[in-house]
């Protein structure tokens, strides 16, 4: 068997949506750029490398200053030099749900015991622009109808790499849990799928009750491993 850091690498080397974007949607590859690729697998070589099975966490899709920008989800370049060490030549910004998603994982036990237990991954991995602003794969119709062939495939194959458990987490709110257990009827990819608020909502809502949230992900992440 394969390391995962290998089989991730190729996963996201691969990467196609396989059809043309509605017209004035772009989109956003990270992994389409050999400096991205570069420090994904930093990440992956360091978190990865090995066999063992690990639980998934679905967000929606990689936003500009996030995932859009380091290629690794819920991570922005200041998480990614300050949390997980890894240096780089991006700009130095953050991203909200990368605070609240690395508070977590602090709270967890930080990225080494986070990691070995989880992989934070998104139904769509790769994103999506639309006059200059960030685009969740379900926000148009036709949108949805080219990106769901790529999302099923997507999920398909994590599943392969990581062998998970028959539950999952959905991060991301009613929209993207909605879609996510509709699909998943389909498809029948998990017997459980446990939602969360996404990070953004939390920071930008409901700050004041942010160590609520904190334990209701600490709380999920523990449910997930049972």
């Amino acid at each position: 068997m394969q390391l995962i850091a290998s089989e991730l690498i190729k996963f996201y080397r691969s990467l196609r949506i396989g059809a043309e974007l509605p017209a004035g949607i772009d989109l956003l590859h990270p992994h389409a750029s050999e400096e991205v690729m570069q420090v994904v697998a930093i990440f992956f070589n360091r978190y990865y490398a090995d066999d063992y099975p690990r639980q998934l966490l679905f967000g929606i899709n990689p936003g500009r200053f996030g995932a859009g920008t380091t290629g690794i989800n819920f991570t922005a370049p200041k998480q990614l030099k300050e949390k997980l060490g890894i240096e780089h030549s991006f700009r130095n910004q953050t991203e909200l749900s990368a605070e609240f998603i690395y508070e977590v994982i602090d709270r967890y036990g930080g990225p080494e015991k986070f990691y070995a237990d989880f992989f934070l991954t998104a139904l769509s991995p790769l994103g999506f622009v639309q006059k200059g602003k960030n685009m969740n794969y379900y926000d148009a119709k036709s949108l949805l109808e080219i990106a769901e062939p790529f999302i099923v495939k997507s999920i398909a194959q994590q599943l392969r790499i990581f062998r998970p458990s028959q539950r999952c987490i959905c991060i991301g709110g009613e929209k993207n849990f909605n879609y996510f257990a509709s699909l998943n009827q389909k498809k029948q990819f998990f017997k459980e799928i446990i939602p969360l608020p996404h990070p953004r909502f939390i920071m930008q809502y409901r700050r004041k009750q942010k160590e609520d949230y904190l334990l209701q992900y600490l709380s999920a992440l523990d449910d997930l491993k049972k």
